[in-house]
């Protein structure tokens, strides 16, 4: 049976999650025709809270993740800085049974630490210098205690933009960005990346983001489908608009293997409230993930 689409209003805000402001200054950018699609869940549902976690690896993976929230949804108190957002089911008019519903969902995009002041993250996310003064990286928006949602983080876990180092979004190809911070980050390790070789078919994967803006989402479970195309690769990853971004780690060796750029669908009506759109791990188009070979250039 067919499943009805989202209307236009719909399909505007879940583009608007993804996706930074209006380009201004462009630093070190290549962009080609843009066509930034969502992502959507293959099989099972497996995006968990950091709480529920239980590998030692993920934990540490996730650790050095970031949140891309806008400067504006920050209140510096201080040593605390409030995070200001709506709710997920009220943001995108949720049905009652759709998971994390209550959860406030702050972010835009993800990223990850790449080197001790450098941020990776999706082309599109950070177009241009005035996309990236209007952006924070925030390390621990996170679910870590269960019933304790992230109203608030430290300061000291927010940090600025100094710089692009480059910017690139190709509709079919490479979509990621580089972002040197306005300090070095203390307190989270820099996470490794493939510096050479190509994953295989078949090579198990785990996604680490923010998945509709929401706290940090944990997804294992997925595997490579496809190595076709020359720039990305394609995996049945359970990922949303938000996740845009995000790392995609080896599951084995907790390598970066790329960056969380394109995907399916995210959600369709059931009546008159919006449900995840669901496939089954071999079906769907797939969720497209740059090569993280694609920024060694530039670092």
């Amino acid at each position: 049976m067919m499943l009805k689409k989202l209307n236009t209003s719909l399909i505007v805000l879940l583009l608007c999650a993804c996706q930074a402001q209006d380009p201004a200054t462009k630093p070190a950018v290549t962009e080609g025709s843009e066509s930034i699609e969502e992502k959507v869940i293959y099989g099972t549902d497996n995006r968990k809270d950091l709480y529920e976690v239980t590998s030692s690896l993920q934990r540490r993976l996730a650790d050095s993740t970031v949140a891309l929230i806008k400067a504006s949804s920050l209140q510096d108190n201080g040593t605390v800085s409030r995070i200001i957002s709506k709710t997920f089911r009220v943001s995108y008019g949720l049905c009652s049974t759709e998971r994390f519903g209550e959860q406030e969902n702050a972010a835009f995009c993800s990223g990850s630490l790449i080197a001790p002041d450098v941020i990776a993250t999706a082309g599109h996310c950070i177009r241009s210098v005035s996309d990236c003064d209007a952006t924070r990286f925030v390390f621990g928006y996170a679910v870590k205690t269960k019933g304790v949602l992230p109203q608030e983080v430290s300061t000291s876990e927010v940090y600025s933009c100094a710089e692009i180092i480059h910017t690139e979004v190709l509709s079919s190809g490479s979509d990621f960005a580089l972002i040197r911070l306005d300090r070095p980050v203390p307190n989270h390790a820099v996470l490794s990346v493939r510096k050479r070789g190509a994953v295989k078919v078949g090579d198990p994967l785990v996604v680490i983001g923010h998945p509709v803006g929401l706290p940090t989402k944990v997804a294992a479970g997925a595997k490579v489908r496809s190595i076709q195309p020359a720039q990305h690769f394609v995996a049945n990853l359970d990922t949303y608009g938000g996740n845009s971004g995000s790392a995609v780690f080896n599951s084995k060796t907790g390598v970066i293997e790329g960056i969380l750029v394109r995907g399916d669908t995210d959600f369709v009506y059931q009546g008159s409230c919006a449900v995840s759109n669901r496939c089954k791990d071999t079906e769907c188009r797939g969720e497209d993930v740059t090569r993280i070979t694609r920024i060694l250039p530039y670092l």
